[in-house]
């Protein structure tokens, strides 16, 4: 590709996310939907196959997951960071900043990468113990001492996502997730049983996988030289600003993942109260399923963050009003769809995690909670949106409060009510997702629109 071509792309790009809003969401929510859906399919698979080692493994991951996604979360609210402060100085035409906002977040990427790989990998098994792994405790350190020692990929690759979504190309962050969501499904398989190697089969398989898309975002960020942004040593200027606008949304965007794995590990511990490894299973099944049904409204909330970043950079704020109305209507009614196939088709989606002998007795249970889900997917993309929308003015900490009040104080009070005080045991977890959720939910979208509308009066 000549340089004119890149200029004409690049500059299409940039039109693009400062334009119409509606049409900017769609186009990148797009790529975003599928890479998503990638991710989610790759981490169903390493579930679906594992399931056949038996529900103790299965809860082993499901032990895992919660410290793993405080890893994505990590890596995500890096990206969020760049992705806010790169969209907002392309909103406001500052493009040195934007060049400097990308280069301090791969500093910080790799900075935070080493210390928390450290710090994983030294008290992982007493990480364990705490959450009440138990019996599961072994698959579990063996599985995670693989997965946590290759942090630097995942993070890597969340923030050069990020810096690529920022200035409107989606495309090839999905490129690189195709190739490593191939891969995985099809080593998969062959490292769990073909080899031997059990859960560690499961886990190197998503480690090489993942190298496969760091490889590819270096190349396009660092070698071919056909983005917006440049990473030049000799424009750099090392700013506590940029680190500190970065981190602004980046550490409340990152604690937000964090608060959502606390939770997880809470709702294990009144799992296992409640019913045992068996139902840590079937919640660890089931909630894949439900991260799937997600998909589609965290993909158009991320798109929103970039959207409403370059609106808000550009103090558009009608660009802004619409990319928060317009988001959560597409993701409602997506949601209805997916929720009502979810319901319909239970029975055979918990039949996937309970191909084996030694799984088979969950498919009943995987499919009630399924059902219950159906109320759950409703709201939650007008949660979804209204924190991206905060993250993409760089209000980060508003979006933190947010997502603390609904996960900490209504899901947690729901679970903890229905499953213990009105005794309803594991079902009334359930129960509590649903019901603390979509409060939650419901006030962050009310809370976003207050905001945003003395924006536009006070203009």
């Amino acid at each position: 590709m000549n340089s004119n071509n890149s200029k004409k792309e690049i500059d299409q790009r940039i039109d693009m996310i400062t334009g119409d809003p509606k049409r900017a969401i769609r186009v990148l929510s797009v790529p975003m939907i599928i890479s998503m859906f990638l991710i989610m399919a790759y981490n169903l698979a390493d579930s679906v196959w594992v399931a056949g080692l038996g529900p103790n493994a299965l809860a082993a991951l499901g032990f895992i997951n919660p410290l793993f996604f405080i890893v994505i979360g990590l890596g995500n609210g890096l990206a969020a960071g760049a992705t806010s402060l790169i969209a907002r100085s392309i909103g406001a035409d500052n493009k040195k900043n934007a060049d400097n906002a990308a280069i301090h977040s791969m500093v910080l990427t790799l900075a935070v990468s080493f210390v928390s790989t450290i710090f994983i990998l030294t008290f992982l098994p007493n990480i364990l113990r705490i959450m009440g792994a138990g019996e599961t405790i072994d698959l579990a350190t063996q599985y995670g001492l693989i997965i946590f020692g290759g942090m630097i990929l995942f993070m890597f690759s969340s923030v050069a996502s990020g810096i690529l979504r920022a200035e409107g190309d989606a495309n090839r962050p999905m490129y690189a997730m195709a190739a490593t969501a191939i891969l995985n499904i099809i080593i998969d398989p062959i490292f769990i049983y073909y080899f031997g190697w059990g859960v560690r089969g499961a886990a190197w398989a998503t480690l090489i996988s993942s190298g496969i898309s760091c490889i590819l975002m270096f190349y396009w960020l660092f070698v071919k030289g056909d983005t917006y942004i440049s990473f030049s040593r000799k424009e750099f200027k090392a700013s506590w600003k940029v680190v500190k606008d970065i981190l602004m949304v980046g550490l409340p965007a990152s604690a937000e993942s964090f608060v959502m794995s606390v939770l997880g590990v809470v709702l294990n511990l009144m799992l296992v109260v409640t019913g045992g490894a068996a139902a840590v299973a079937v919640y660890t099944a089931g909630w894949r399923v439900v991260m799937m049904a997600m998909i589609i409204p965290i993909g158009i909330g991320t798109a929103a963050i970039t959207v409403s970043g370059a609106a808000y950079g550009a103090r558009n704020y009608k660009n802004l009003s619409n990319a928060l109305s317009y988001s959560a209507k597409l993701g409602v009614g997506i949601a209805l769809v997916t929720a009502t196939i979810s319901y319909v088709f239970a029975g055979y989606i918990a039949n996937i995690f309970s191909y084996s002998s030694q799984s088979a007795f969950m498919a009943p249970s995987i499919a009630a909670f399924l059902q219950v889900m159906f109320l759950f997917y409703l709201p939650v993309p007008l949660g979804i949106t209204a924190s991206s929308v905060f993250q993409g003015m760089g209000k980060g900490l508003t979006s933190l409060i947010l997502t603390v009040l609904r996960e900490v104080v209504f899901i947690s009070f729901f679970a903890y009510l229905f499953a213990f005080i009105l005794d309803f045991g594991s079902v009334g977890v359930w129960w509590g997702l649903v019901v603390g959720g979509g409060l939650g939910c419901v006030l962050a979208y009310i809370w976003a629109e207050i905001y945003i509308n003395r924006l536009k009066s006070n203009y």
